[in-house]
């Protein structure tokens, strides 16, 4: 289904727009209410989740929502921690309300409710109430708003501010009222549209699945293979069509070493289309222990074209790198003609090794009387089992004892089935992790001729029609009328308007995404179109469904995109399980276009937990070249009003069914927008077009970009201090209350107010911190202002804060850190940033630069410029060359941001504000840096990878802004 959008939703406390006091800042900037998708997110910016064991406290979301067992139990114990201040009639009335404000934050909506999908406005401090709710609380528990604030907020500065609120009953629920009706709790709970089809696999209005995904690996030359070794180390291995193969670390890291490099053997060209080339890899299921690799591809011997499978050992010096002088040819064929090379190798699960060899090219299969694929003495258009192991003293392979076609005469023993014309892509179903069903089952997709594409599952002595029939249809219509034919039907066909050369896939089974498990993940490489069939276990068919790439804010979470480029060559899985599929921009094997995908289901994820993996250390020889992302990802993405075209628009009626019960035909072809002419497949015909494929008639969004880092618990605090705070008023109200009895204050603070006529002297964040971690505050754990409710009883501890307070004003310590001198940020912004130089200029040195005031600044020096006057938030300038200068947001994410923080004795970087978001600096004002890319371990900007000092090609609309915490 498709979820509605939210309104966009403003408020704030009327009267309180003067200058700000600094809680009050804070208040109403965490109670902003930003533009959500409405969709399922935890406060971690992940999908939510089904906990491992049964919630015990926040009961309502066991079996969907944001909560693990360790959580629950966290909200319990704080839970607790407030009830202990009521006596039971208290406890009563008002435990209802303080427990399910608490859960909010395990409801599978807690990032809507928080007002955290958008990380350019604050994080509400607590969730968004319906209006009505919000007028019961206020009458019957108005005076706990204080408790649920307490260890979320400075404390000693609370009180007077939430006891204003808890007398004013607009004020009260301007403060707590999330103003979307539908999407407020307790409504959202009750939105029967929203909930429909809550925690499954998200579909759009014409049934097509949406999915996201992540990019894992980009400049590569028509990657046609990844395979993992199955040895702990959760390395996986890339082929790319010209005769490399690469080891990729599970952190994403290439080591600059390839692991095979047979570029000076294989037969292959530039010119787009060309299917000859390396074409697979396949590595030793006890590699570990064996120790071989054995690889597929084309070779010209003595002019003659042939396709070579070969073996090749691991070398004795080096874990990550075969030994080029170890190659065993394992089987050699000559070719007819240059395509339908077919081009898989596979290890079952008895351990034998499987080899899928095409027709021999040309089209029709024209080769002799029935053609290759029906002729079983030869080995053209077949499927091979062989026994490669212990075979080091002897012939390069033996025939296992069961092979269908051993004692037939005028047969092959290598072969396994038959009647194949270019079987593309082919796998093996790991099967169910809790039942095992399916286990050991082997999908291939068959490349068609003229009219269908097919998707087959490999039996043993099979016939699987070609050439008689093409799909269901038949294609040699004599050969097809051949009662002894006794073919093997595909278990799902598709026409050529929905693409005309399928890539077969996965069923999935891996861990992340229970949502998809028995999903047949597969796509067709000339159309760029994704596709899955789910087999009805009951009925024996397969059901066919589209996959599209989720619009919206469906896949706006950290590090996951919706769009792909169009040549789907292969797919994947990782040694966990995971699902991948290699794509390129430019079908030739020089384009350094093609892209590893990670296949996501943003609907539901694995229990935080669950998945996680230990990789087995691997001793690296050489260099590692780190990953860098060149796709934009969702939540980054800048406004535009101009839709991204798309291959797919429409969902088809089926245009055809058989009888035979594991067989279903897909709907005939979605509309397609217009686009360049089709670009042809690496087994068909050429063309070099780039074409991308992105979510259906999908705007962009119009946010800001953002790159967001959760904190380890899962709860973003983005703390928002104000200037400086003039002075608190302490409201004097006391309204007569339920349940009245008098309270019973601390005996040392019982007539001490808890007001100040001025604020107290400007600290440093450790003299903050030491000041409130010491008298006066452990003597005074509890300061109201206003009588409590008789069944509130102060709790006689001191309060244990959960971090230092943050000051603003800056002392002249820091501030000359800062490199501000004696100056502040707004006169220093008054004089346009204007320093003056020192007679001796650096370059990229890190030496000091004189500034005013007698201060010594350090180039590469950071400071955050903020109109509000905010000291965690602002504007990045960099001192280079005597002189502030500012950022261009380009490239520039959480990692970069993180350095500035760490520069400024921050932990982290909360939020990337990009397009100016945090201010604009004014023309006299250089451009310094531009293209920032960091690791996040460097001491300064200048470290990381980016352009020139000055050369940029950005202006100052573009200027970076952080966020630190």
């Amino acid at each position: 289904m498709t979820l509605p959008k939210c309104k966009v939703n403003q408020h704030h406390i009327p009267g309180w727009d003067s200058p700000p006091h600094l809680l009050l800042t804070m208040l109403l900037l965490f109670s902003q209410v930003g533009w959500g998708g409405c969709h399922p997110q935890c406060l971690d910016y992940k999908p939510p989740f089904e906990p491992q064991k049964p919630l015990l406290f926040c009961k309502e979301y066991a079996k969907f929502g944001c909560c693990g067992e360790e959580k629950d139990h966290q909200l319990s114990v704080r839970f607790y921690s407030i009830m202990e201040h009521f006596d039971h009639s208290g406890f009563v009335t008002c435990g209802r309300y303080i427990r399910s404000i608490l859960c909010q934050e395990c409801s599978p909506y807690a990032a809507h409710l928080y007002d955290a999908e958008d990380a350019n406005t604050p994080m509400r401090i607590l969730p968004g109430l319906c209006g009505s709710y919000c007028n019961d609380y206020w009458h019957q528990c108005r005076y706990t708003l204080s408790l649920l604030l307490e260890d979320k907020v400075d404390p000693g500065q609370y009180a007077n501010l939430t006891a204003t609120l808890e007398e004013d009953h607009r004020r009260f629920c301007e403060f707590l009222e999330l103003k979307d009706n539908q999407y407020c709790y307790p409504n959202v709970l009750t939105n029967a549209e929203l909930n429909a089809n809550l925690g499954l696999v998200q579909e759009d209005a014409e049934g097509c699945l949406e999915i996201c995904l992540q990019e894992v690996a980009n400049g590569l030359r028509n990657p046609v293979a990844m395979v993992h070794a199955d040895d702990g180390t959760h390395r996986f291995f890339v082929a790319e069509q010209l005769g490399y193969v690469w080891v990729y670390l599970p952190n994403g890291s290439r080591i600059d070493r390839p692991f095979l490099n047979l570029t000076h053997a294989v037969l292959t060209s530039p010119w787009a289309g060309d299917e000859r080339g390396f074409l697979c890899i396949a590595l030793h299921p006890r590699f570990t222990y064996v120790r071989k690799a054995y690889v597929y591809y084309s070779v010209s011997v003595k002019k003659e074209e042939k396709i070579r499978i070969s073996e090749f050992t691991l070398s004795t010096h080096d874990d990550n790198q075969l030994d080029h002088t170890s190659e065993r040819t394992i089987l050699e064929l000559v070719e007819p003609a240059s395509n339908h090379n077919g081009g898989q190798l596979l290890f079952g699960h008895d351990g034998y090794l499987y080899i899928f060899i095409g027709d021999g090219g040309r089209a029709g299969d024209p080769f002799g009387k029935f053609g290759n694929s029906q002729n079983k003495s030869t080995l053209l258009g077949k499927v091979l089992r062989v026994d490669i192991n212990n075979n080091d003293d002897g012939a390069p392979y033996s025939i296992p004892s069961d092979n269908p076609f051993l004692d037939e005469k005028e047969s092959l023993p290598e072969i396994y089935a038959y009647g194949v014309r270019n079987m593309w892509r082919c796998s093996i179903d790991r099967g169910d992790p809790k039942t095992g069903f399916g286990r050991g089952r082997m999908f291939c997709g068959d490349v068609g001729q003229n009219k269908y594409e097919e998707i087959d599952l490999i039996l043993k002595g099979g016939n699987y029609g070609w050439r008689a029939k093409e799909g269901f249809s038949c294609y040699d219509r004599k050969l097809c009328r051949n009662s002894s034919l006794d073919d093997i039907l595909p278990i799902f066909a598709y026409p050529h308007k929905l693409g005309k050369s399928v890539t077969g896939g996965y069923i999935y089974r891996g861990c992340q995404m229970p949502n998809l498990n028995g999903l047949y993940i597969f796509g067709d490489f000339m159309s760029g179109r994704l596709m899955s069939l789910k087999e009805n276990v009951t009925t024996g068919e397969w059901e066919y469904n589209e996959v599209c790439m989720g619009r919206g804010q469906t896949c706006r979470f950290p590090k996951l995109i919706n769009s792909y480029y169009k040549y789907i060559i292969s797919f994947a899985e990782d040694e966990a399980g995971e699902l991948y599929f290699l794509a390129s921009g430019a079908p030739s094997a020089t384009a350094r276009a093609g892209f590893i995908y990670k296949v996501v289901d943003p609907s539901r994820r694995a229990p935080p937990g669950r998945c996680s993996i230990k990789p087995s250390p691997v001793k690296i020889k050489g260099k590692l070249f780190h990953f860098y992302p060149k796709e934009e990802l969702v939540i980054n993405k800048k406004p535009t009003t101009t839709p991204v075209p798309t291959t797919i628009t429409r969902k088809i009626p089926p245009t055809r069914k058989t009888t035979r019960k594991t067989t279903t035909l897909p709907p005939t072809t979605r509309k397609a927008t217009p686009s360049p002419p089709t670009p042809a497949t690496t087994r068909k015909k050429k063309k070099t077009a780039t074409i991308r494929t992105t979510p259906t008639t999908m705007a962009r969004t119009t946010l800001a970009a953002t790159v967001v880092k959760a904190t380890p618990t899962g709860y973003r605090t983005a703390v928002n201090t104000a200037a400086s705070s003039s002075r608190i008023q302490t409201p004097t109200a006391t309204s007569t209350r339920r349940h009245m009895r008098p309270p019973q204050p601390h005996p040392t603070t019982a007539s001490r107010p808890l007001n100040f006529p001025h604020p107290p002297p400007p600290l440093s964040t450790k003299q903050t911190y030491k000041a409130f971690t010491t008298a006066p505050y452990p003597e005074h754990p509890r300061r109201w202002t206003t009588p409590r409710p008789p069944y509130w009883r102060p709790k006689p501890t001191s309060y244990n804060p959960q971090r230092p307070l943050i000051n603003t004003t800056q002392t002249k310590t820091q501030e000359e850190k800062l490199g501000l001198g004696e100056k502040t940020d707004n006169a220093e912004r008054q004089e346009g940033n204007q320093v003056n130089k020192s007679p001796r200029e650096g370059g990229r040195g890190y030496g000091y630069k004189r500034v005013r005031g007698n201060g010594r600044m350090h180039v590469g020096s950071v400071r955050l410029v903020s109109s509000d006057g905010l000291s965690d938030r602002g504007r990045v300038e960099i001192f280079i060359r005597g002189e502030w200068g500012t950022v261009c947001d380009d490239l520039f994410t959480t990692k970069a941001g993180t350095v500035v923080c760490r520069q400024l004795g921050f932990t982290t970087a909360l939020a990337i504000i990009k397009r100016a978001g945090l201010g604009q600096a004014d023309r006299s004002v250089r451009i310094y840096l531009d293209d920032v890319e960091c690791e996040g371990r460097e001491r300064s900007l200048l470290e990381c990878k980016r352009s020139r000092v000055g050369k940029h090609n950005c202006s100052h609309a573009e200027d970076v802004g952080v966020i630190c915490g």
